[in-house]
């Protein structure tokens, strides 16, 4: 497979939104995953020289997020803050949550379902614009346990 043939995947991942793309062919073996939009990490096997990989597209992430806890969807869906456009949000950066705390709803299939926060601390960061789709297992918060 060509780096034409590579790039043109890549593409079709973007535009269908996968993240995850795997195909085997005799003595090659393509897999790509894609991290975050607009990000493809590619993991070839044999069939490419080494120097038609790309250089690493990102950095890990800083240390101080490493030891944050995300609440992560159950579901797919699109993300709410709030019960309401004019309400307020169900929590912001610096809340306390436990375990039964509701930190959003995400609307599946013309149903809201509230989401619990499942553990305790102090939300962080928001990871998730309001209003936007969200996968299952996406990280939407990231919490300071304690």
């Amino acid at each position: 497979m060509d780096m034409d043939r590579i790039k043109s995947v890549i593409d079709l991942m973007r535009e269908h939104e996968l993240s995850e793309f795997s195909i085997e062919d005799q003595d090659f073996k393509l897999s790509l995953k894609r991290g975050s939009p607009g990000m493809a990490a590619p993991l070839m096997g044999a069939g490419l020289a080494p120097a038609a990989l790309p250089p690493p597209a990102a950095a890990p992430p800083p240390p101080a997020e490493e030891e944050l806890t995300p609440i992560a969807s159950p579901l797919v869906g699109t993300f709410y803050r709030a019960s309401s456009p004019d309400a307020d949000p169900f929590v912001s950066v610096g809340a306390r949550v436990n375990k039964d705390t509701v930190v959003c709803i995400i609307e599946a299939m013309k149903v809201m379902n509230e989401i619990k926060a499942e553990t305790s601390g102090v939300i962080k960061k928001i990871l998730v614009e309001n209003a936007t789709a969200v996968q299952f297992g996406q990280p939407m918060f990231l919490v300071e346990k304690g």
